[in-house]
């Protein structure tokens, strides 16, 4: 078997390919460059390197989202379009799930981040052990959002390359409960995609739909003044 993985949901950019569970060639890049311009010539340069062919690939895996509009629909286009091409399964895997995958094991729960403005963020809460969802993937205000993890009295590791747009809220309302992962572990990487789009069931090509899960500002002002900030 052999898996393209393609996430292009946030700023990073990763591209990878899987030969019978061997990671073969992985690029991410955290260029803040349009992905448009760059997705599709990195998988290209790299199938060349890989000495892999369009049809020679089986499974598709890709980040669903949430995170970036454009950027979640240009990866996730290109993953449709080449798994009805070829006719292969397309493997959606969430694109939090995959942030926070890179600490997997840790002792405490893991948060990932991706930057939303406003003050807000796409963001969920695993388990370190296992990864089992405590909070499903969603966009929110953040400071609200902080205030749930920290009646948990558990540590939080946060993670992702925007994490630190949102650090000095997270430690003023966390203290000691939160941790930052280090700046190598916060950025998606294609074989862990590809690792994980293999623990879960492929979907038809045409049925495949980005992950948004933008609230709207009424619903973020509402968890904003819950929160006991100002509207």
């Amino acid at each position: 078997m052999i898996w393209l993985g393609i996430d292009t949901s946030s700023s990073p950019l990763t591209v990878g390919i899987v030969k019978d569970d061997q990671l073969l060639i992985e690029e991410t890049q955290n260029l803040k460059i349009n992905h448009s311009l760059t997705a599709m010539p990195l998988v290209e340069e790299l199938m060349e390197k890989a000495g892999v062919t369009a049809k020679q690939l089986t499974h598709i895996a890709v980040g669903e989202g949430p995170g970036s509009y454009t950027g979640v629909r240009i990866g996730l286009t290109i993953a449709k379009t080449l798994a009805w091409t070829l006719g292969i399964p397309l493997h959606p895997v969430s694109s939090l799930k995959l942030l926070a995958a890179n600490e997997e094991g840790f002792d405490g729960i893991v948060c990932p981040v991706v930057d939303a403005r406003r003050g807000t963020a796409f963001t969920a809460a695993y388990e370190g052990k296992g990864l089992t969802v405590v909070y499903e993937d969603h966009h929110t205000e953040m400071q609200g959002f902080l205030l749930k993890l920290k009646e948990m009295e558990r540590t939080v590791l946060f993670t992702g390359s925007d994490v630190e747009v949102h650090r000095q809220v997270i430690e003023e309302l966390l203290g000691e409960h939160a941790q930052f992962s280090h700046p190598l572990n916060r950025l998606p990487r294609a074989g862990q995609l590809i690792h994980l789009a293999m623990q879960g069931e492929p979907i038809e090509a045409h049925a495949a739909t980005p992950e948004y899960r933008r609230i709207t500002e009424a619903e973020a002002n509402y968890e904003k003044s819950q929160a006991g900030g100002s509207v």
